[in-house]
This record gives C-alpha cells, structure tokens and sequence, in this order.
C-alpha cells in the first residue's frame, strides 16, 4: 500500500512539474512584443518597453533619471559581465534596483510580504534579433500576489512613477 500511494504521488508531482514548465515557458501567439505599444505580460506580471537606445545607454539614461528624481539606486547587476568572468556568454542584460523609503514602507505597511519584491527593479536586455526592451514588475501584479487590500493610492503611485521613468529612460 505504501508503494502505490508513493507512486501515486511521485506521479502527480511530475505531472505538476510538467504542467508548470508548460505554464512558465508560454510564448504569446505573435511571438513578440509590438514595437508601437507597451506590452503588459499578464502571466509574467511584467510590463515590457522598447527601448531606442543600447542596454548600457538605456541602463545609463535610467539611473540617470531615477537619480535626477531623488531616488536611490541600490545596485546594478551587469549579467552579461557576470557571465563572462565564469566564461559563459550571454546577450547584454542589465537589472537596476533602486526606490525611495517614501514608496515603498507605505506599500510593506499595507502588506509587509511585497518587501521580498522590493527595492523595485528594472531589466534591460537585448534579444535574440538584437532589439533591446526595458521590463519591469507590473505593481497591480505586486496587489494580486501580495494580496494586498486598501492601497490603491499607493500602488497607483508607484505605477505612475515607473512608467514615467521607464517611458522617459527608452525615448529617444
């Protein structure tokens, strides 16, 4: 009887396991974002920008202006970089974290779980035909993953201030 209710479930967590592959790597049906529009990837939780500049110049366009708005930045994580000195390669890939106590305590004070998605952080990476996009956690995603009830000020506010630097970082 132990064997079977092992197997039983050694089966149903590989079945899960595959389904979640499935689910993770999902392509939408274009197989790309449009150029003209911001792109929300509601599965991701990601809201995604093309960029008309390098991943270094949008990178450096980007802490230049969450700097200019009296924001700290934290770190910047140069993947690529980091690749090659463990002799791999990847395709340029840079991660800017940053924000400002102002945002965020009022959204942890709201539900103190979205601190493990905080300081905020914004991708930059080129892909495969060379074209670069800025991402970045969508906060309404940040609500719904948080559970996170009566601050839709707040969250308004972050959303306002993310797109208007992500907008302002990929412009030309």
């Amino acid at each position: 009887m132990i064997k079977i209710v092992s197997i039983a479930a050694l089966a149903l967590a590989v079945s899960s396991c595959a389904s979640v592959d499935t689910f993770l790597n999902k392509t939408d049906i274009t197989g790309s974002i449009t150029e003209t529009t911001q792109s929300i990837n509601a599965e991701k939780g990601l809201v995604t920008l093309p960029s008309n500049h390098s991943v270094q110049d949008t990178a450096d366009k980007l802490v230049s202006i969450i700097e200019s708005k009296g924001m700290t930045v934290f770190a910047r994580v140069d993947h690529q970089k980091n690749a090659q000195s463990a002799g791999l390669s990847l395709r340029p890939t840079q991660v800017i974290m940053f924000g400002n106590p102002k945002a965020g305590t009022p959204l942890m004070n709201c539900e103190q779980t979205v601190a493990i998605d905080l300081p905020q952080k914004i991708l930059i990476s080129e892909d495969a035909d060379k074209k670069v996009w800025l991402s970045y956690n969508n906060p309404e995603y940040l609500k719904t993953r948080h559970n996170i009830k009566g601050c839709d000020t707040v969250i308004d506010n972050i959303s306002k201030a993310l797109n208007a630097i992500s907008t302002a970082a990929v412009a030309k």
